[in-house]
């Protein structure tokens, strides 16, 4: 049987969690290990920072960076711990060092305490995966408060712009920002006002700091996908809605991290993608188009 086709489809067992979610919590556990991807040493003595590293789509890009070649920091909140304990096993199983940083993008001064950390145990950073995200829906724009406005952009797009800034005066020719997008920031959604439109504000920045480190030989592209088994869905949906997750797309299913995480190899390679900048990957389970 394919790949594409051995991947859990819904329904799945109706389930919610509080904010924001553990992977350890959620079946079908996520597919992150990737049985089938071998590695070429495309990242062999790099270094990464990966936000929202402990689960979902930033653990399964954690684990192929490792087996790349790649030592990796992961920023999770503190009460991920658990689920950052198990991504930092995965990595190191890999044969690489994982360093995990508990704390919040959103506070102003986060980033570049999470940037030091990673040059203070690394000596140097070569990427920066910008992934940790806030998604809470709501059925209008009369549910939808001030604070969870504020609290999605200072999380989605706030975090994404402080982490580039703090990373940038470390990286050097070669080094990639890689960003996670998603299709609702080329569609939007009709529930999710404040998050679509922070992933079209990442897709635009994306492409704007692209041109602007272009001449220092840094690469800034980004990852968009459509619906992903992973924390982020149980604890915003209904237990009901999480049952039905991802039978929308032509696949039928959600795509699991393993499959998204390649992309994220892709872009950080200067081997494979050295004449790739401020570029958008879709990844749609079927789709061919964005709208």
């Amino acid at each position: 049987m394919s790949q594409i086709e051995s991947q859990p489809k819904p329904p799945f067992p109706e389930q919610h969690q509080p904010k924001p979610g553990l992977e350890s919590q959620l079946q079908p556990r996520p597919e992150y290990q990737a049985p089938h991807y071998k590695a070429a040493g495309k990242l062999e003595g790099k270094t990464a920072l990966i936000t929202g590293g402990d689960s979902g789509i930033g653990r399964a890009v954690a684990v192929l960076f490792a087996r790349e070649g790649a030592d990796v920091a992961i920023v999770h909140l503190p009460q991920e711990q658990s689920d950052a304990d198990e991504t930092r096993g995965a990595v190191e199983k890999e044969g690489r060092r994982c360093l995990s940083i508990a704390g919040d993008i959103s506070e102003p001064n986060f980033a570049q305490q999470a940037v030091q950390r990673t040059l203070t145990e690394f000596g140097k950073l070569d990427i920066l995966v910008n992934n940790a995200a806030y998604q809470q829906h709501q059925n209008s724009i009369d549910e939808l408060s001030d604070e969870q406005w504020d609290h999605t952009f200072k999380t989605n797009i706030y975090g994404y712009f402080r982490m580039a800034k703090a990373a940038l005066p470390h990286l050097k020719q070669g080094s990639a920002i890689i960003n996670t997008g998603s299709i609702t920031g080329m569609n939007g959604s009709k529930s999710l006002l404040d998050y679509s439109a922070t992933k079209g504000a990442i897709h635009a920045f994306t492409k704007s700091l692209a041109q602007s480190v272009q001449e220092r030989g840094i690469r800034v592209n980004c990852v968009a996908p459509g619906p992903v088994w992973t924390p982020l869905n149980p604890s915003d949906s209904p237990a009901e809605e999480v049952a039905k997750f991802g039978q929308q797309v032509p696949y039928g299913r959600p795509a699991q991290p393993e499959e998204i995480a390649p992309g994220y190899v892709f872009f950080a390679s200067d081997g494979d993608s050295s004449y790739v900048t401020g570029e958008i990957l879709t990844f749609l389970g079927g789709g061919t188009t964005a709208a």
